[in-house]
């Protein structure tokens, strides 16, 4: 039985060195290794072989269950990678120990790691072994490809050479499967047939729309609704419909009602007081029907998970934080927690100087912009801050912010996400900020950590993402809304209007 990722590649090389018959032989004895030594050969030439670099394995652990039919590669150079992720206690350090220790299972009981054993969709998996002292035919492309990327150290190059050879030896397809788009072009660059791993990846109509669905409807319907706050429609018009999604109802250009599907295929009219009132703080009134359809969900004690799309300036962040204050000062939730990911989630802040609060602080800047404007007293609050005395002798400083008192009593919490993993959140309001840079993965931790009684806002800008391994249609977020779209418990709403100004309204449509 193996019990470490380590004793996998002990044992390959073991095996090539000994039972395979090449050991510490000359380059000529090297020659007469078969292929399939090396993993170079396929079981059969009829699936496709997929070969996967390190951070599709890290992206989704799951992946190796996703290929059906064919052949999945895997360099053993990709598990020299994964050793150097496996010790960070991150989700990415997480995926890279769940990965060694389905490699491990997978193969204890196989007697050559290198021929293939059998996956549960009738395919096989395969470590292979890439070594120019080693390996048999050297091709032409090969020797080409040394030529335009000499470098034969770095692991990305060993990884695209790998392949190489697995085509020189297969007449079946060999096709790559990164996430890294340098990795994607380089492929390209030598003849490598190259594919993003698309298993989590949404349809762009489902990201592209921002627009709120149009349904026409007769005046006579429309004033019904009005009165009675519900209408049904005939099926051949919302069959396309999810449950929870947000429509506007229109009788002619002017005479129009916003409305969500509810359970039963009714169409009910939007919950919102006229304005979000805050204790001691500002009133927030929504400014569109974007604002409006989200505030709705916001407030919806039947809503425990809500997602939200919109650029910059759309007043996504500042309405949520604000639906969450005014549901935290309304004793529906315990407290009001929000949050952003340091890009990415996994990285780390030591980089950055001071303490825990003083490095997150330029992360979380925007939110503690948002609650200023909030909760902005028209009065001082809260006693002044005890300061040692200066060398002047001059005592005292700046009074306390009324959100930064709530903060030391726990009510609030303004933290990045680093550190949620084992967290259990119970009956609290939770805002994620620019949940477009998470990866499925990690949205999936996140989700999983809500407890009873809380409520779960994912809000972010697809367009904006500064992650290289995800994209508008693959990063956590439209993951998120995709999977649980329909739920009885799952809103969407996408906002379309900037409202920060016209310039800045301009600058995110224009620039």
């Amino acid at each position: 039985m193996i019990h470490r990722a380590e004793d996998v590649q002990a044992r390959l090389f073991e095996e090539i060195q000994h039972g395979g018959g090449v050991g510490r032989k000359t380059a000529g004895a090297a020659k007469k290794s078969h292929p399939s030594e090396f993993g170079l050969k396929s079981p059969s030439q009829v699936a496709k072989n997929f070969v996967l670099d390190t951070n599709v394995l890290l992206h989704d652990p799951a992946c190796l269950g996703r290929f059906t039919d064919n052949h999945i590669c895997i360099p053993v150079d990709v598990l020299a990678e994964l050793d150097r992720f496996k010790s960070e206690q991150t989700e990415r350090g997480a995926n890279a120990r769940k990965i060694h220790r389905m490699l491990t299972e997978t193969f204890s009981s196989a007697k050559n790691v290198t021929s293939g054993v059998p996956t549960d969709g009738g395919g096989t998996l395969r470590l292979v072994i890439y070594d120019p002292a080693l390996c048999p035919k050297n091709s032409e492309m090969l020797s080409r490809f040394h030529r335009i990327f000499p470098d034969k150290e770095r692991v990305d190059h060993r990884i695209l050479a790998c392949t190489l050879l697995l085509m020189a030896h297969n007449q079946a397809p060999v096709v790559l499967v990164t996430k890294d788009l340098n990795m994607q072009l380089k492929a390209r660059s030598v003849g490598i047939d190259c594919q993003d791993y698309l298993n989590d990846k949404v349809e762009s109509r489902d990201v592209s729309s921002y627009d709120v669905r149009r349904i026409e409807v007769e005046a006579a319907e429309l004033q019904r609704f009005a009165s009675t706050g519900e209408i049904v429609i005939e099926n051949s018009r919302v069959s396309d419909i999810v449950l929870n999604q947000y429509v506007l109802l229109e009788a002619g250009e002017k005479q129009t009602m916003p409305a969500r599907m509810a359970a039963g295929g009714k169409l009910v009219r939007l919950q919102i007081p006229e304005a979000l009132k805050i204790q001691d703080g500002t009133a927030l009134k929504p400014m569109n029907l974007g604002q409006r359809c989200l505030i709705d969900a916001l407030l919806n004690p039947d809503i425990s998970l809500v997602t939200c799309y919109g650029q910059a300036g759309t007043g996504k962040t500042l309405v949520a934080v604000a639906a969450g204050l005014h549901e935290m000062f309304n004793r529906r939730y315990n407290g009001l927690t929000v949050s952003r990911p340091v890009v990415a989630m996994g990285d780390q802040l030591g980089f950055l100087p001071g303490t825990l609060d003083e490095k997150m602080r330029p992360w979380l800047q925007p939110i503690h912009d948002a609650l200023d404007l909030l909760m902005r007293p028209t009065t001082p609050l809260g006693p002044r801050r005890k300061q040692p005395k200066s060398e002047s002798g001059n005592g005292g400083g700046p009074l306390k912010k009324p959100w930064e008192i709530l903060m030391e009593q726990g009510i609030i919490e303004v933290e990045a996400l680093c550190y949620i993993r084992g967290r259990s959140i119970p009956n609290r309001f939770f805002v994620l900020d620019e949940a477009q840079q998470l990866t499925p993965q990690e949205a999936k931790t996140v989700v999983t950590r809500m407890s009873r009684g809380s409520k779960l806002v994912l809000v972010g800008d697809p367009a904006q993402i500064d992650n290289p391994y995800v994209d508008s249609r693959s990063n956590g977020l439209v993951y998120t809304r995709n999977r649980l779209k329909g739920l009885p418990f799952v809103a969407h709403v996408s906002l379309s209007r900037g409202e920060r100004s016209e310039l800045a309204d301009a600058g995110a449509q224009l620039m």
